[in-house]
């Protein structure tokens, strides 16, 4: 039922297992939820580096709080509201990962957060930028399959765009280890990948520091890292999980909420690239005859008519 202008905030908590400071996965989605309790029609809480064993002990305080939506923030979650939410059919709960296999309760939401067109496009453009035509690499987290689904579709992308080059990467194992990402971009350097990207939180902050020693020409992730390396930053993959945060909390508001299903925005609605002030591109890395060809690939992925589910099985 949409509730009405007299109709007291919708209470919205968002929970997050790293830090709001990450400058990657928790920073947005903690600033979609800033900017809706600004609103003035939101009451916001939210819980910051919350490990997976403390996750059902923390949503079912805020459902007992009577929160009108309560947000997972990544693939913890996903389990977790299948087993809580039922307990609680009068409240919403979203979390931000791959809806399970098999049936989910009517109140919880999941999402699709176009991941695999996201990276294949980053390997179109890495491949595309490369100066020495040999190599492009990516450096993922966690071992898990989206991240290994993810390396696989950024090679594709590298090596359909440019046919000569290679497409490496590894997966580290860890979201939280610079020295482990610091180390897979160096090793991938030396193997002569000229162009990285990386998949990962503060393992992709390693990343970006073993590429650039390097000398090699780094593509950022989930927010814009452009400031992390000025001049050597092609671009940053920007996830936006700030309009996510403010799209699922509407939805409550409204009424539309739509529950026991996967949202799947387009890739060009969910990530964008973003170059800080230089704009979309860094034009010191990334020429505008490249830029096109990329964007050309960017707005096939967006209309689907480049199907990478049927690329990379």
């Amino acid at each position: 039922m949409k509730r009405s202008a007299a109709a007291d905030p919708v209470r919205v908590a968002l929970i997050m297992t790293g830090p709001i400071t990450d400058g990657g996965w928790a920073q947005p989605a903690y600033e979609g939820l800033t900017a809706l309790g600004e609103t003035g029609n939101f009451e916001v809480a939210y819980a910051e580096n919350v490990t997976q064993a403390k996750i059902p002990q923390v949503v079912q305080g805020y459902a007992d709080d009577g929160y009108d939506l309560i947000i997972g923030h990544g693939f913890e979650f996903g389990s977790a509201f299948i087993e809580i939410a039922p307990d609680y059919p009068d409240q919403k709960f979203f979390a931000s990962t791959f809806k399970p296999e098999g049936e989910v309760p009517e109140n919880v939401r999941y999402i699709d957060l176009a991941y695999f067109p996201a990276a294949y496009g980053a390997g179109t453009l890495a491949a595309l930028i490369s100066k020495n035509g040999k190599a492009v690499g990516f450096v993922g987290g966690g071992d898990n399959p989206t991240q290994q689904r993810m390396m696989k579709c950024f090679i594709a992308g590298a090596e359909k765009a440019v046919p000569a080059i290679r497409g490496l990467g590894v997966v580290t194992g860890d979201y939280e280890n610079a020295a482990r990402g610091k180390e897979a971009a160096e090793t991938m350097v030396a193997n002569g990948a000229d162009v990285i990207w990386h998949g990962a939180n503060v393992t992709g902050l390693g990343a970006i520091q073993g590429a650039v020693s390097g000398g090699a020409t780094v593509i950022g992730c989930y927010s814009d890292q452009t400031e992390l390396a000025p001049d050597k930053m092609a671009t940053s993959f920007v996830m936006n999980l700030a309009w996510m945060v403010k799209e699922v909390a509407g939805s409550v508001a409204d009424g539309s909420f739509e529950g026991g299903v996967e949202w799947k925005p387009k890739v060009t609605e969910m990530w964008a690239p973003r170059a800080a002030s230089m704009g979309d591109y860094n034009p010191g890395l990334v020429s505008d005859d490249n830029w096109q060809k990329f964007q050309a690939v960017w707005a096939e992925l967006g209309e689907g008519s480049i199907d990478v589910a049927a690329l990379v099985p």
